[in-house]
Parts: C-alpha cells; sequence; structure tokens
C-alpha cells in the first residue's frame, strides 16, 4: 500500500497494491499493520481503532455533505468507492490549524482503487460521478445524532470546485447548512 499525501498533509491518499491475472484481481482493501506504518513513516499519528463501517448507493449528481461529527465523537474516515466514481471533497475545520479552510479533492473509483484518508477535524463530501455509485467508509466513532453538523456544500469563503458538468441533487439539509 503507497501512502500520497495531499495538499493539506493530514489528508492522505491509499494507493493499494493490485495483483492481476487472467481470473481478475486482488488487492487488501485494509491492513491495519501497513496503514499505521506508512502514517508514522509521514510523521503523523495513529488514527483511534476503526468502529463502524458504512455504505451508500448513489445516482449520478447526487451531493451529500459537507457532514462531520462534533466532539466528543469526532470521526476519522478512511472512504473507498467499490462501485462507480466520485469527486470526494475534505475540508480542514480545525480552527488552530494552518490549513483552516482549505479542501482536497480526489477522484475515487472503481477502476483507479484509490481511497482517501480523513482525520478527525475535517468536513466530509463527495459528489457520485456516476449512477450506482457504491461509497464505503470505516470511521473511528460511531454515528452520534446529537454530534452531526454540516457545513454548506458551496460556501463561498471554502470556494469548492465541484464538477460543474453534473446536474447536483442533494437533499434540504444540505442544502441549507450553515456557512463555515
Amino acid at each position: 500500500m503507497k501512502l500520497i499525501p495531499t495538499a493539506i498533509p493530514d489528508v492522505i491518499i491509499l494507493q493499494p497494491q493490485m495483483f492481476e491475472d487472467e481470473r481478475g484481481w486482488f488487492m487488501e482493501s485494509y491492513n491495519q499493520h501497513n496503514f499505521h506504518s506508512g502514517l508514522e513513516q509521514l510523521g503523523m499519528p495513529r488514527p483511534r481503532p476503526f468502529v463502524q463501517d458504512n455504505h451508500s448507493c448513489s445516482r449520478k449528481g447526487v451531493l451529500r455533505g459537507l457532514h462531520y461529527q462534533l466532539p466528543p465523537h469526532a470521526q476519522g474516515k478512511l472512504v473507498r468507492v467499490a462501485q462507480g466514481a466520485v469527486f470526494d471533497v475534505a475540508v480542514d475545520i480545525r480552527p488552530n490549524s494552518p490549513t483552516f479552510g482549505q479542501w482536497v479533492s480526489a477522484e475515487l473509483s472503481d477502476s483507479n482503487h484509490q481511497m482517501l484518508w480523513i482525520p478527525e477535524g475535517f468536513a466530509h463530501g463527495f459528489v457520485a460521478l456516476e449512477n450506482n455509485t457504491h461509497l464505503l467508509y470505516k470511521t473511528t466513532d460511531f454515528y452520534a445524532k446529537g454530534c452531526e453538523a454540516a457545513i454548506r456544500w458551496d460556501d463561498p469563503k471554502l470556494g469548492i470546485e465541484w464538477p460543474k458538468t453534473i446536474q447536483l441533487v442533494m437533499n434540504q439539509k444540505d442544502r441549507e447548512a450553515p456557512l463555515l
């Protein structure tokens, strides 16, 4: 597994090793030892253990986010796409961070097999680029309704460059989320 820092060093792209032959392919989608040692090599702390797995299915254009959970139930997320493709975004919402209010994006798909590590203190969102897109993610804390929060997807101070060729679809809660 190769770990690739993004423009915000705490957000990491993971590229798993693929083993392909005439039957198809195989990869380890998660290996705790390799993940932790890769983070340590980059000078980053180990995350808390993953305690919950989530799976969403979205049609093309569905935008979910920008979501996060407040302490004491803040979540780190390890995100991947099993089918389809997403434009995935992480926004630094740590008040004392030198990259506060900055965002990074990655295209995650069933063809590039990349994953995105988004530590606690970041808001997360994505837009599905294909119909029947399946996004899976591990979290470092359980969902807690009383701690859920969101930032408006089109906050002008963030200036996220969402794909412009797709008609976006979202729920009312995401459309009306507060600004950062």
